[in-house]
């Protein structure tokens, strides 16, 4: 694992990421779009033009999305723009999490987020932008440019807490 790999992962963790909201995967998911399609055979749903996704604390906002189902449940979220955005409250207090790339996959069961091509994810002071990035909504756990092979370098921003002033 390289030292940008590690630099970004540490800054994750130290930075007070806790895991998502407990309520947000039983929340129902409401999707707004200009254009819907469901196809039955398939289990699919797409939705087109100025989509917005909510569910609980979580948001994802695109282009399009389709919804990947089996057996009524949802497998899979393929959220796609110019960028899509998510965004997200770990948990109570602590800043929210947000996320962008071109093409963005979310995995309910699985509580696994993929952004991909061009994406950045951050949460306060801290960022990390590479062309793939995964985050663990349950672990607070983010992996950045492992699945790569452009040779394009993970970039990370650490900046360190505000020290008080001291009295004179």
């Amino acid at each position: 694992m390289s030292l940008n790999n590690m630099a970004g992962l540490c800054l994750l963790l130290l930075s007070g990421a806790a895991s998502a909201l407990e309520g947000d995967s039983s929340q129902p998911i409401y999707i707004d779009s200009d254009h819907a399609i469901y196809d039955e055979k398939m289990e699919t749903s797409t939705y087109i033009g100025n989509v917005h996704a909510t569910q609980g604390s979580i948001k994802i906002d695109g282009d399009q999305l389709v919804v990947y189902m089996k057996d009524g449940n949802i497998t899979k979220l393929v959220s796609t723009g110019n960028p899509s955005k998510f965004r997200q409250l770990p948990s109570i207090g602590k800043d929210e999490m947000f996320g962008e790339g071109l093409v963005n996959e979310f995995y309910p069961e699985k509580n696994l987020l993929i952004f991909m091509k061009k994406a950045s994810v951050w949460q306060g002071d801290a960022k990390q932008s590479s062309d793939y990035i995964e985050y663990d909504t349950k672990l607070s756990l983010l992996k950045a440019g492992e699945h790569t092979t452009d040779g394009k370098r993970v970039h990370s921003v650490i900046k360190p807490k505000a020290q008080p002033e001291k009295a004179q």
